[in-house]
């Protein structure tokens, strides 16, 4: 079993955890800023971290990272903070602007400002142990923290801790249960249980920096995908960790399927996307000869993780491929 594997079952544990255990117990808020205290009734949950005392029903929420950011808004949560992922507009686009106006930005995923976090006076905390572990102790003396233990491949258990610490359980049920149904209407669109499996789909990352990625099973997009039915490349079962496979140009005929969705983090010329999409490796594979290569948002179907995410992923996968 590899290591991400094993941390998301443990995830999962936690999730499920956290959402049978929390609790109802009494008001306070010792500890926290003059205005993160909780006014009404508060419940306790068992997170990675430990267990936490949240209110039952947050106002001023910070969220520190783009799943907290999409399980929020998912939810009907709008935060008073986020963390901004250096986009030109601080936050993914994927959200409209309705939903991310307003919230203010308090500083880069994995470097918060905690002044301006403390400034905001939250009542409740949403990350990572992941992204903020070196930050738990400062961020739990502002308001109530609740962390999951990462991000990505276990992102419907992380969920799930979330909604339990926005005390809207009742919520994340209809999101899980539209996705369920979505998912569902897309493997249909794409002939069945049996067509969907026999497409092998490759999912191709340029990142700025850093080796192409052949994107595995172990993430978030893999996990789409797996829920709708479709096969993925032989090539990906030798990415060691179930997370990506690392390439060269060279190399990128690793990347052959029947469809291939691509896009790029970063400079595309520093991301080796165009000496690899200009060269004759790229134009010998079958999805790009058959017309079957499409370039797709990166801050959607790689940065934004949660169910608002999804929904938007699921219509674009429909569309690319039930025709």
């Amino acid at each position: 079993m590899s290591m991400r594997m094993s941390c998301a079952l443990t995830t999962v544990a936690l999730a499920a955890t956290a959402v049978l255990t929390a609790c109802a117990a009494g008001s306070g808020g010792e500890g926290y800023g003059s205005g993160s205290g909780p006014s009404h009734g508060t419940h306790t949950l068992s997170t990675v971290m430990g267990e936490v005392r949240v209110p039952d029903d947050p106002k001023r929420v910070v969220v520190l990272d783009t799943a907290e950011l999409d399980s929020a808004i998912t939810l009907g949560v709008k935060p008073v903070g986020a963390t901004s992922t250096g986009t030109g507009s601080g936050f993914l686009d994927y959200l409209g602007k309705d939903q991310t106006s307003g919230i203010k930005d308090v500083g880069r995923i994995g470097a918060p400002n905690l002044e301006a976090i403390a400034a905001l006076e939250p009542d409740l905390i949403l990350g990572s142990e992941l992204r903020d572990a070196d930050h738990y102790a400062e961020l739990s003396r502002i308001a109530p923290t609740v962390f999951t233990e990462s991000t990505g491949a276990p992102w419907k258990a992380d969920f799930l801790v979330h909604a339990a610490a926005l005390g809207r359980s009742a919520a994340a049920k209809k999101a899980i249960a539209a996705y369920r149904a979505h998912t569902a209407q897309v493997t249909a669109a794409l002939g069945g249980a049996d067509a969907a499996a026999r497409t092998k789909v490759s999912m191709v990352r340029f990142v700025e920096g850093a080796d192409i990625r052949l994107y595995a099973r172990e993430n978030y997009i893999g996990t789409l995908l797996a829920d709708v039915g479709l096969g993925r490349p032989a090539a990906i079962d030798q990415a060691s960790d179930g997370f990506s496979l690392g390439v060269s140009p060279e190399q990128i005929d690793r990347a052959d399927g029947d469809v291939l969705f691509y896009s790029t983090y970063g400079d595309a010329k520093a991301a080796k996307e165009t000496v690899t999409t200009g060269g004759p490796l790229w134009k010998k594979l079958t999805p790009v000869k058959n017309h079957k290569a499409f370039r797709v948002d990166d801050e959607l179907w790689y940065q934004g993780i949660g169910y608002t995410a999804a929904d938007k992923i699921l219509d674009e996968l429909k569309a690319y491929l039930a025709t």
